[in-house]
């Protein structure tokens, strides 16, 4: 293992304990028995799942591309800023070690954009200030729900940015260019919006999500995709499964189920935090843990078992919350932790094969 290799491991290991912690208090939030540890933790589950846990990987992703040791100070302060909630330290610990991560992937991001102005380094750009706005909404007002909206707008622009990326070979009329600059540029005034007209703000952001989620299905390489074979199409079908829950994310808050306190708003947010996110995350990992692992990840069709399960899960616990059910929602969110669960040890099943002196993973595709 390379110097540099080994720099990645305890940042990626941090981030797997801030994802492990944040399913458990998910489930706590839910009424399921949790060690006394992540019961605690549940009122951090939204910290611990975005900033934490996606901040920790992505930032370290965009690391490992920049190839800066500084870089790395962002995925050490998301990873520290977890470990800081699960051990209890004083509360400003972790907002101020995610504004100190989000600043450093900011840095990193328009770094990368200086050198390479485009479309899609931008919206990237654009997501690091979100996640950096987000911290410091809540580094300054101690509390994270106004911070929420941001964080989620770093995780859909992140998204939808790298996904833009592979678009930009295609042959895009400029109006479909300027669609997507406007729905992008939407979401974040939308966000801002909600710190003083909440209700204005998150409908605002409803529909920037509904334009988002038509223009990806409109125009991302994945339709094409689909109609491929092996991992090429195993990634695009969890793609384009991810853009109808963010469409149906979108949908719901335009009938405001993104305001605190709505009957509906666990079923938007979830709808966008697992249908869309975890769709992302499902799809990109084959091709994700081996660029930051440097260790092959063979793929196999069992991978569609998981991705289906998400999604059963998911409808079994849209429906409970729609309808009121709390013992349909409860159930349903312990199926959504045992799926994560499931794909994990996947992942590492897979890596097991893929480190075999006999195993052939198939070339990775730009999906």
């Amino acid at each position: 293992m390379s110097p540099a290799q080994a720099l990645r491991l305890p940042w990626l290991a941090l981030a797997a304990l801030a994802l492990f912690s944040g399913a458990l208090a998910g489930l706590a939030r839910l009424g399921w028995t949790t060690p006394a540890y992540a019961a605690a933790l549940a009122s951090q589950h939204a910290a611990l799942m975005i900033g934490a846990f996606f901040g920790c990987v992505i930032s370290l992703e965009r690391a490992v591309a920049l190839k800066r040791n500084w870089a790395l100070l962002a995925p050490a302060g998301a990873g520290l800023a977890g470990l800081s909630l699960i051990a209890g330290l004083p509360p400003a610990a972790a907002p101020l070690l995610l504004t100190l991560a989000a600043a450093v992937l900011l840095a990193g991001s328009l770094l990368v954009w200086r050198r390479q102005p485009a479309a899609f380094t931008a919206t990237l750009a654009a997501a690091a200030l979100c996640w950096l706005l987000g911290n410091l909404a809540w580094l300054l007002g101690g509390d994270a729900q106004p911070a929420i909206p941001w964080w989620l707008a770093f995780l859909v622009l992140t998204i939808a940015g790298e996904r833009l990326e592979l678009t930009r070979l295609l042959p895009l009329s400029a109006s479909a260019r300027h669609g997507f600059a406007l729905a992008a540029l939407a979401l974040c005034a939308a966000a801002a919006l909600s710190l003083w007209l909440p209700d204005v703000g998150l409908r605002l952001y409803a529909a920037a999500l509904l334009a988002l989620a038509a223009w990806l299905l409109r125009h991302d390489i994945a339709r094409r995709n689909a109609r491929q074979r092996g991992l090429t199409r195993y990634i695009a079908i969890a793609l384009l499964c991810g853009y109808g829950w963010l469409a149906v994310a979108g949908a719901l808050g335009l009938a405001g189920a993104l305001l605190p306190g709505h009957p509906w708003r666990d079923a938007a947010l979830h709808a966008l935090g697992l249908g869309f996110v975890f769709s992302m995350v499902f799809g990109h990992a084959p091709i994700i843990i081996p660029a930051l692992t440097r260790l092959k990840l063979p793929y196999s069709p069992a991978f569609y078992a998981p991705l289906a399960a998400l999604h059963l899960s998911l409808l079994l616990r849209l429906g409970g919350m729609l309808d009121g059910r709390f013992a349909w929602r409860s159930a349903a969110g312990l199926l959504n932790a045992l799926t994560l669960l499931a794909f994990v040890a996947l992942l590492l099943a897979s890596l097991r094969r893929g480190r075999a002196p006999a195993s052939r993973s198939l070339k990775e595709p730009s999906s």
